[in-house]
Order: C-alpha cells, then structure tokens, then sequence
C-alpha cells in the first residue's frame, strides 16, 4: 500500500519509526516531513499531507503532532480526505468500517509505540462496509444543502 506520513516537530521521532516499521511491512511509504525537532506549523505538513491523498499519490495517510487534533483539524480542510484522530485500535476500526477514512491522526505526546502500531495495523487492515454508510459519506464531501441557508437555532 502506498502510505504517506508527516509529522510536526512533537511527532517527529514518531513518525520516523512508524515509518520505518511500515517499510518493513512491504508498504510504500511517503514521509513528508518535518525531519528535526525545530519548531514548525503543523498545518503546513497537514495540508501537503491531505494533498497527496487527494490527487491519489497515497492511497492512506497518517498525521502526527503533539496531540493529534491540530493535524487532524488542518488535513479535514481538505473534502477529499477524511482524517480520523484516533488513540487506540476501535477508533481506527470504527474510522474505516463506517466513515470510510482514508488518513488517521496520532498524537506523539499520548500515545506510545506500540499502540499507534496498533492503530495503525487496524486502521490498514479494516476495509469500509459501505452500504447504509456510504450516504453518510457522501455528504461528507458534497454537503446537501447550502449552509448561508441554514436557520439559527433557536
């Protein structure tokens, strides 16, 4: 499988052996960077990261910050990808089977070695169900409506 793989400088150290673990699967692995603990905007390599699977390059990806929820946040702007954060294996079970997630996000300071491998392994072994779950992922990317449209709540 063709994976791509960046990071911020929290995630850095992370990303590099994941990577190398991947490779050593067979996988095909992009690593886009950041490759030094000097302090850089996680939203930059988010952003490259989302690129590369929406132009279909990667065929899955995998975001890496402190946390987690900034790279998520900035790989979501694009609406051909859909980044789930997830810190154990249900999550990126659940992020596959029902929301057809092409990208999961780790957060380097929460979550340790072996568990992100663990995510990472259900997340590339996990395959959509489809069915009444594709509609829902449909809109994901082509919301039905016009949101200037959308009335207050009240």
């Amino acid at each position: 499988m063709r994976i791509a793989i960046a990071s911020d400088h929290a995630a850095t150290d992370l990303k590099a052996e994941l990577a190398e673990w991947l490779m050593e699967l067979g996988h095909e692995v992009a690593d886009l960077g950041t490759h030094s603990n000097d302090s850089v905007d996680y939203p930059d390599y988010g952003y490259k990261l989302a690129a590369i699977l929406a132009d279909g390059t990667a065929e899955r990806g995998i975001g890496l910050c402190g946390s987690g929820l900034g790279i998520s946040m900035s790989i979501n702007r694009n609406p051909a990808v859909r980044c789930a954060m997830v810190s154990e294996p249900l999550s990126a079970k659940l992020a596959r089977e029902h929301n057809d997630a092409n990208c999961i996000a780790l957060g380097a300071r929460l979550i340790g070695i072996d568990m992100a491998k663990a995510c990472v392994t259900t997340f590339l072994d996990t395959e959509f169900a489809g069915g009444r779950h594709q509609r829902r992922v449909d809109k994901l990317s082509n919301p039905p409506f016009d949101t200037d449209t959308i009335e207050p709540l009240q």
